[in-house]
């Protein structure tokens, strides 16, 4: 069962997300979750254990069978649109995102993310998370084939928002929902953004 959490509509600068090697802000994170599918309820009580077994090491990209990263669907203002990049490694559209890189502070990860790889200035992140992804990957590394522990949150951009981008991705753009149930291959992305659309529809008024 997650626990109730009142949602807030965080800045770069709260303390609340403060870098952190404590295992329990990501267990924190993880229980406050809002998860509506049986499926990801089961992985978070998976991670869950993988964090009792590697703590902060879990964050780090060394560890293995996996290690958890942060996840932003950017939406604007209006709750309307939602940002995707065309990867530049995977040649695919995602969410901004990536690597913990130590950092047991999820949402601060997401933010951080959503901040380097859109470029946009004055982004928030609406806590608690709005969706939880495990999936395999293998950059060719020395780990080899690993588990990436996604945790997802709606990060909210300001009216003015300008997309810069970086070189993680080729191209970046707004897009609808039902554009984006046509341009992503998997359906992740399309669960993501449904649930992260519709948590902020239900707070937006009160929190914007």
């Amino acid at each position: 069962m997650a626990e109730q959490v009142t949602p807030q509509l965080l800045a770069a600068s709260d303390p609340a997300l403060a870098r952190s090697r404590d295992p329990r802000r990501a267990a924190q994170r993880l229980a406050a979750a809002r998860l509506h599918e049986p499926h990801q309820r089961a992985e978070r009580d998976r991670v869950l254990g993988l964090l009792d077994q590697h703590g902060a090491a879990l964050a780090d990209r060394t560890t293995a069978p996996g290690h958890l990263t942060g996840s932003a669907l950017v939406v604007d203002a209006a709750g309307e649109r939602v940002v995707v990049l065309l990867h530049t490694k995977l040649r695919r559209w995602l969410q901004p995102g990536g690597h913990a890189d130590g950092d047991t502070e999820l949402a601060g990860v997401a933010l951080r993310e959503a901040s380097e790889e859109t470029g946009i200035e004055g982004l928030r992140v609406l806590v608690p998370a709005v969706d939880l992804d495990v999936h395999p990957v293998d950059h060719g590394d020395a780990l080899g084939r690993h588990l990436h522990l996604d945790l997802r949150f709606v990060v909210v951009a300001p009216a003015d928002a300008v997309i810069v981008g970086n070189h993680e991705s080729l191209a970046l753009r707004w897009v609808t929902l039902a554009e984006l149930e046509e341009l992503a291959d998997e359906e992740g992305l399309v669960r993501l953004a449904r649930a992260g659309l519709a948590a902020w529809a239900e707070v937006a008024d009160e929190l914007s």
